[in-house]
């Protein structure tokens, strides 16, 4: 994805800079793109993507005081936060972990959106949405009941990958993203009975009581810190024995962790309370990366649960 928003300055000198030195940045000259970087921001103190490329740099030079300055920076510059700063600043230790910025998620997604089905899929090795079929199979096997949801919501929906993959054995589909250009591109494929741009949790707290039989989220709690709220309101939307399915990225530690490709990853234990918290019965979960990063399976988990019945 995306490492960073590119936000002028306002500053055609500033500007210029900071492209000469994402050359060098890109040419491995370390040291004369940060120099240059500097000089951008000494001309335009509120270069928010100067000071954030900056902040990699001197990551990558192995300055890291000096790179947790330039991110603070950059986050100052950018109350939006647009390109993650406070998401390097918990990578490095420099603050504790929390929730990502809406504004962040929401330029990730909308620049990536034009090339988001071919990056993902033929880059990144996708398969979310095969991996979340088969786990749905399986627990409806598991449980001796029909593969068919006449109701379900596609929470993160994005293009439409995961709709497209459970159109066999769904009906009216509501999607829901933060993304409008994701969900532009959801709408075009005529998969959904209902789009809405939204956090998440926002959207499902919109959702009657008990309206549908299926909740499914195809990498999409990766980035969220807090997956309480959302699992508490999918257990609320769905019927009694509905099913709420999920990939999420994993870890061998203790709770949740910032992982290096800036996503959220869940313990297994972690993960197990929070859906017995929420009033959930897990049928069915398997470790199974989803997806690749840089070349490496990201170590992943697919998980389905029921709505126990009161």
């Amino acid at each position: 994805m995306p490492a960073r928003l590119f936000m002028s300055s306002g500053d055609m000198n500033a500007d210029r800079r900071f492209d000469y030195a994402r050359d060098l940045q890109v040419q491995g000259d370390l040291v004369a793109a940060a120099d240059l970087f500097e000089q951008a921001t000494d001309l335009a103190p509120g270069f928010a993507t100067a000071w954030f490329v900056l902040g990699e740099v001197r990551e990558q030079l192995g300055d890291t005081a000096a790179a947790i300055a330039a991110f603070r920076r950059a986050q100052a510059s950018d109350p939006g936060d647009r390109n993650g700063a406070g998401l390097r600043l918990m990578r490095l230790g420099a603050d504790d972990l929390s929730a990502m910025p809406a504004t962040y998620v929401t330029a990730l997604f909308d620049q990536y959106a034009p090339k988001f089905d071919a990056a993902l899929v033929d880059t990144l090795g996708y398969r979310g949405p095969a991996v979340l079929l088969g786990a749905v199979h399986a627990a409806c096997a598991a449980t001796d009941r029909a593969m068919l949801f006449p109701r379900a919501i596609d929470l993160g929906c994005g293009t439409g990958l995961a709709a497209g993959a459970f159109a066999a054995c769904t009906g009216a589909v509501i999607g829901i993203d933060l993304s409008p250009r994701m969900i532009e591109r959801a709408h075009a494929t005529g998969l959904y009975a209902e789009l809405e741009v939204a956090e998440i949790v926002e959207g499902l707290c919109r959702r009657s009581d008990s309206s549908v039989e299926l909740v499914i989220a195809a990498d999409v709690l990766i980035y969220l810190h807090d997956l309480a709220p959302v699992l508490r309101e999918a257990t609320r939307v769905l019927v009694p024995d509905g099913l709420l399915a999920f990939t999420a990225e994993t870890h061998d530690g203790d709770g949740v962790a910032l992982g290096a490709g800036l996503r959220y990853a869940q313990s297994e234990d972690h993960l197990r309370g929070l859906i017995a918290a929420a009033g959930l019965a897990l049928i069915h979960l398997e470790h199974v990366s989803s997806r690749t990063e840089r070349g490496v399976a990201a170590p992943g988990l697919v998980a389905v649960a029921i709505k126990l019945r009161l």
